[in-house]
């Protein structure tokens, strides 16, 4: 599972996810991207499920860019715990995701191999995505 080696600060408050995302919207590295259409708290799990249904279906063929990482600690508090004592203890890590942010990158395969492995993973994240693929530099 994708988490920190370690962080300045062991609980973090929630935050909003206002807005479209800053960077990370553009393809950087591949020739196909999965891209992001929604706000949400993408889990390292969620992550590791996408990532494993890529290669999975690429085998040996392309190369895999994940363009996300968790770095956010969710805390929760234990089941029928009174009110009160504190903020709970860390139980996972997600990376916080904003729309137009590019999460997967594939390079080496056909269009429709890409397409196919893309729509694989997509199906293992909690937010709706499109498939797009680099502009051609001319």
């Amino acid at each position: 599972m994708l988490m920190p080696k370690r962080v300045k600060f062991r609980k973090v408050h929630r935050g909003r996810m206002k807005g479209r995302a800053k960077r990370g919207v553009e393809i950087a590295f591949g020739e196909y991207g999965l891209q992001a259409l929604e706000p949400a708290w993408v889990t390292s799990r969620q992550i590791e499920a996408a990532r494993v249904s890529l290669t999975r279906f690429i085998k040996k063929g392309g190369k895999l860019w994940v363009r996300i990482f968790p770095d956010k600690p969710v805390t929760k508090k234990p089941a029928e715990t009174r009110m009160g004592k504190g903020k709970g203890n860390p139980e996972f890590w997600v990376a916080v995701v904003k729309p137009g942010r590019v999460l997967f990158e594939l390079a080496g395969l056909a269009h429709e191999q890409a397409e196919e492995a893309m729509r694989l993973a997509a199906h293992k994240l909690p937010i709706r995505t499109k498939f797009m693929m680099r502009a051609a530099v001319a």
